[in-house]
């Protein structure tokens, strides 16, 4: 990393990250502990779900690890964490739910989700390569390498935008699910849905405006470049 007085920028980016991270944590801590009266399991709840939208084509399946959920739409497979899985809480089918969220929108091919994953192997090769591209176009005080290197990183950019109306429709999409499919019952479970579901969507706005700003930063950096030039 490219150390100068522009590290300043991303100070509030890294609170933000800061934050979001502790606040997922302990709503989902909190919520872990509050079973729902249903007693459906995070597991059980995503194939409710998917059965009742018509939607038999996606795998469910338990992963290792604490909040490594996650849908890949390349294989249609919804992982879940052990403890979501298993899990009868508040907290287990609300991030089911949102898992499942994605999957309809790969069935119903929603466009921001589409977009998204056509622009993962370029984001994957930006995101080695521009740090490195920038620096040595700086280095070498050659324009054309700062610019490729910028404009790689752009891409890194563009995906963690186009990712929040992805993350923040398929919240939406879990309450709907989980109150249509009966998993949760009374408002205090839906308002501890939306409480883990809302601190989740926390941790993209951080990664959002943390690549803002280090977009911003690069092209502080670049200016300066030219202008010693």
């Amino acid at each position: 990393m490219y150390l100068d007085s522009t590290m300043l920028l991303l100070i509030p980016a890294l609170l933000l990250a800061l934050f979001a991270q502790g606040r997922v944590k302990a709503v989902y801590a909190k919520y872990a502990k509050v079973p729902i009266a249903t007693r459906v399991t995070g597991a059980e709840a995503a194939q409710r779900m998917l059965r009742d939208k018509g939607n038999d084509a996606v795998t469910v399946r338990p992963v290792q690890g604490r909040l490594t959920d996650h849908y890949d739409p390349r294989n249609n497979t919804l992982s879940l964490s052990e403890e979501v899985y298993d899990g009868a809480s508040v907290a287990a089918v609300g991030i089911a739910a949102h898992e499942t969220g994605h999957a309809m929108q790969k069935q119903e091919e929603y466009a921001p989700l589409s977009l998204r994953s056509l622009v993962v192997p370029v984001v994957s090769i930006g995101s080695n390569l521009s740090m490195p591209i920038f620096i040595l176009g700086l280095v070498m005080s050659w324009q054309p390498l700062v610019t490729a290197g910028i404009i790689l990183f752009s891409f890194a950019v563009a995906f963690s935008v186009i990712t929040l109306p992805v993350e923040f429709n398929a919240s939406r999409r879990a309450v709907d699910m989980l109150l249509s499919s009966g998993v949760i019952t009374t408002r205090e479970e839906e308002k501890g849905v939306r409480a883990v579901l809302n601190a989740a969507a926390m941790t993209y706005v951080a990664s959002a405006v943390g690549a803002l700003l280090q977009l911003a930063r690069l092209l502080l950096l670049a200016r300066g470049s030219r202008s010693r030039d």
